[in-house]
């Protein structure tokens, strides 16, 4: 038997680091807070029908999307587009830092 959570949590996380973002940046977009995301992502919590909404908009997919056990967004991506993925998340993730630290000072 598939276990809803298992699923729920794996293409949360999967659709997330496919936009290179943090759970926070996943929080902020869908209104909900870092802690809860993560709760949703270790099968802690299982989001109401509202939350589910929020998080598929802030993801840009269908919400069904969520529940395909078959849909792994970077597992399936070829060793290729992978290494090209990881590395323009790498570069995104160092200007966001750049930006922070001018916003500190």
């Amino acid at each position: 038997m598939t276990d809803i959570k298992e699923v729920l949590a794996t293409n949360l996380r999967n659709f997330r680091l496919a936009h290179c973002w943090s759970q926070a940046v996943l929080a902020e977009k869908s209104g909900v807070t870092p802690n809860y995301i993560g709760m949703l992502e270790n099968k802690v919590k299982f989001p109401s029908p509202e939350t589910i909404q929020k998080l598929s908009v802030a993801l840009d997919i269908d919400p069904t999307e969520l529940f395909f056990k078959e849909i792994d967004p970077i597992s399936t991506m070829n060793s290729y587009r992978r290494a090209a993925w990881e590395d323009i998340c790498g570069v995104i993730k160092a200007e966001i830092h750049k930006l922070d630290e001018k916003t500190v000072k």
